[in-house]
């Protein structure tokens, strides 16, 4: 999600936190737990809602899923086409807003929405209009950042003196996220969280290989959630 910085600015601002030890562990840790709500991709309809500098939509679009990629942000758009072009993956990029997405009803097979509701100031129609692109029996799986841990603590701090990403994002829980999928006729499947320690690096390492175990017992304290959810048949 583009957020409120140039395109350029926040690619940098990504490459800056993957390349970091904290970064690549929690990366890593938000990403397996994604891998096991989607499962196989392989030859299906896949809309990446939100898609930022493309990291999802390129590894989705390795794994065989015919991917579109959407950003409201017309830079990002561009920046990204122009990598994928680079490394010849296979992606369709598209301009839009989560609120009004422009694809007819039932479209994909699977929509993925990672850390985009939270900038999104209706997020409760952006999922309706999600629903709406699915097919029945389509899956959605959101990633969104968790309102109880010390991440979100610290980055509340970072708006409140005038961090122009952090004064506008919203933090949820897990219930939260079961209303949002439920508002929208969809079906809660599972709902498991991430990143229970706290943003040091030396604790990310120490509690990392425990963390997605404890992420199937418990939400609190996450910085980070994942709900999949279904679409009924009518």
């Amino acid at each position: 999600m583009g957020g409120a910085q140039p395109a350029g600015e926040l690619t940098e601002s990504y490459v800056r936190w993957r390349s970091s030890r904290l970064g690549r562990i929690t990366d890593g840790l938000e990403r397996q737990l994604l891998a096991a709500l989607l499962g196989s991709v392989a030859g299906k309809k896949l809309l990446d809602v939100g898609c930022g500098d493309g990291a999802m939509a390129f590894e989705l679009a390795r794994q065989g899923a015919k991917v579109t990629a959407l950003d409201a942000d017309p830079s990002m758009i561009a920046t990204v086409r122009l990598r994928a072009e680079r490394e010849a993956i296979r992606v369709q990029f598209v301009e839009g807003n989560a609120e009004s997405l422009p694809f007819d009803d039932a479209t994909f097979d699977v929509v993925v929405a990672v850390t985009v509701l939270c900038f999104v100031p209706d997020a409760e129609r952006a999922v309706k209009e999600i629903a709406r692109v699915l097919r029945p029996e389509g899956r959605l799986v959101i990633g969104e950042l968790g309102r109880w841990s010390l991440w979100a603590a610290q980055r509340r701090v970072r708006g409140w003196l005038g961090h122009p990403v952090w004064r506008a994002v919203k933090f949820r829980t897990a219930a939260d996220l079961r209303r949002l999928a439920e508002a929208a006729g969809l079906r809660v499947v599972a709902i498991r969280a991430a990143v229970h320690y706290p943003p040091c690096g030396v604790a990310a390492r120490l509690f990392a290989p425990v963390d997605l175990w404890l992420g199937q017992e418990t939400t609190f304290g996450a910085a980070f959630l994942a709900m999949s959810a279904a679409k009924n048949v009518e």
